[in-house]
C-alpha cells in the first residue's frame, strides 16, 4: 500500500510538472527536457560504466547531448541558422580524438557506447523540438506547438493505462515473452484501441491535422512506444538490473519513465514529415 501511494504522488507529480511546462511556454519546454535529455544520458553512462571494459566520459556525453537539445531547440525558433550546430559537432569530434590520449584498454567500447548515448538518448530527446516548433518554407521565425510533443506522452499514457488494463482482464497470449513476459497481445490492440479513441479527441479539439493523420499518429506512437519499452527491457536483461535509476521514488530512473518516449518521438518526427509530402 505505501509503495502505491509513493508511485502514485510520483506519477502525478511527474505528469504535472510534463505537461505544465510543455504548454506553459518554450522556454520552459525547452528547459525542462534539456535537463531530462542530461539526467537521461548521465544515467545511460552510469550503467554501461558499469560493465567490464568501459569508461565513457560522462560529463562530456551529457554535456553532448544537452548541446544537441539546444541546438535543436534553437534552430527550431531560429530555422535559418543552420551554423548553431556547429558546437555540437566539436564535442563529437572530442570524443572521438580524446580516446587516442586516455590509452584505455578498450577504447572501442568507449567510442562506441559513448556515440550510442548520442543515438539512444540525446537524439530522440533533441527531436522533440522538431514537433514543438513549425515554420512554413523558409521562414526565420517558426512557432511554438505544444500540442504535438505533448500528444506523444498522452498517446504513451493512454497506451500504457489501456494496455495495462486490457492485459490484466484478458491477457492470454504473451507479446515478447523472452524479454517482457508480462506484455501480451490482448494488452497492445487494448491499448492502440484507448489511443484511437483519444486520437478523435484531440482531432476535435486541435484541428492542426486531419482525423486520418492523428490517427495514424496514434497508431504510430503505440507501435514504435512499445518497442522503444522492450528495446530498454532488452537492455536492463543484459545488464541484469530491473530499474535503469531510483531518482524516481516507484518510478526507477529517468529512462524508465521515457523508454517508449525514446522510440516513439523520432519516429513521429518520420511520420509527420512524410503525411506532409502529400
Amino acid at each position: 500500500m505505501k509503495n502505491f501511494i509513493q508511485r502514485a504522488i510520483t506519477g502525478l507529480i511527474f505528469v504535472a510538472v510534463l505537461v505544465g511546462c510543455i504548454i506553459g511556454s518554450p522556454l520552459s519546454f525547452g528547459l525542462l527536457f534539456c535537463i531530462i535529455s542530461a539526467m537521461a544520458t548521465a544515467e545511460f553512462c552510469n550503467l554501461m560504466n558499469k560493465q567490464e571494459g568501459v569508461k565513457m566520459n560522462r560529463n562530456i556525453c551529457v554535456l553532448g547531448s544537452m548541446t544537441l537539445f539546444l541546438c535543436f531547440f534553437y534552430y527550431g525558433m531560429n530555422p535559418a541558422q543552420t551554423g548553431i550546430f556547429i558546437p555540437y559537432l566539436i564535442i563529437i569530434i572530442y570524443l572521438m580524438i580524446s580516446e587516442l590520449y586516455l590509452k584505455k584498454e578498450h577504447p572501442l567500447n568507449s567510442w562506441a557506447y559513448a556515440m550510442f548515448s548520442q543515438l539512444y538518448v540525446g537524439l530522440p530527446f533533441a527531436l522533440l523540438n522538431v514537433l514543438a516548433f513549425h515554420s512554413n518554407g523558409w521562414e526565420s521565425v517558426s512557432q511554438y506547438q505544444f500540442i504535438l510533443p505533448l500528444s506523444i506522452f498522452a498517446f504513451n499514457w493512454v497506451n500504457d493505462t489501456g494496455a495495462y488494463c486490457t492485459g490484466v482482464l484478458f491477457g492470454k497470449h504473451p507479446l515478447f515473452k523472452r524479454i517482457s513476459p508480462k506484455k501480451s497481445w490482448e494488452g497492445s490492440i487494448g491499448g492502440a484501441t484507448f489511443c484511437i479513441a483519444a486520437s478523435f479527441a484531440l482531432a476535435h479539439f486541435f484541428p492542426i491535422m486531419s482525423t486520418a493523420a492523428w490517427v495514424g499518429m496514434a497508431l504510430i506512437v503505440v507501435l514504435f512506444g512499445t518497442w522503444g519499452d522492450l528495446t530498454e527491457s532488452l537492455m536492463k536483461r543484459h545488464l541484469g538490473i530491473k530499474d535503469s535509476g531510483n531518482i524516481l521514488p516507484g518510478h526507477g530512473g529517468v529512462l524508465d519513465r521515457f523508454d517508449s518516449t525514446i522510440m516513439a518521438v523520432p519516429a513521429a518526427v518520420v511520420y509527420l514529415y512524410f503525411i506532409s509530402l502529400f
